[in-house]
């Protein structure tokens, strides 16, 4: 088994990681993309990490990840418009300045 400086297993750092993004998903309610900015890794680890390897660790915990993200993916087109209507209104903004 390939070990890291310090002795730790490959294996036991990438279960940390995805307790780590699991418990920190379900205790903020923060979407995938959060997630991985706070946490240093990308968008498709947390995705993988959450779909695949969290259900093999702990079955209650991916449960509830999954509540969150389903949550999030129900109100993603509510976030979306959001931004744009912010986005409208800096530009218009900006324009009234001129």
């Amino acid at each position: 088994m390939p070990r890291l400086s310090g002795g730790m297993r490959v294996n036991q750092t990438i279960e940390r990681r995805v307790l780590q993004e699991a418990d920190y998903i379900a205790s903020t309610g923060a979407t995938v993309r959060q997630a991985a900015r706070v946490l240093g890794v990308s968008k498709s680890t947390v995705h993988k990490d959450l779909q695949t390897r969290l259900p093999l660790l702990s079955a209650p915990l991916a449960r509830e990840v999954a509540a969150v993200l389903g949550r999030n993916k129900a109100e993603r087109h509510l976030r979306g418009g959001e931004a744009t209507r912010r986005r409208y209104a800096r530009a218009r903004e900006s324009g009234a300045e001129s």
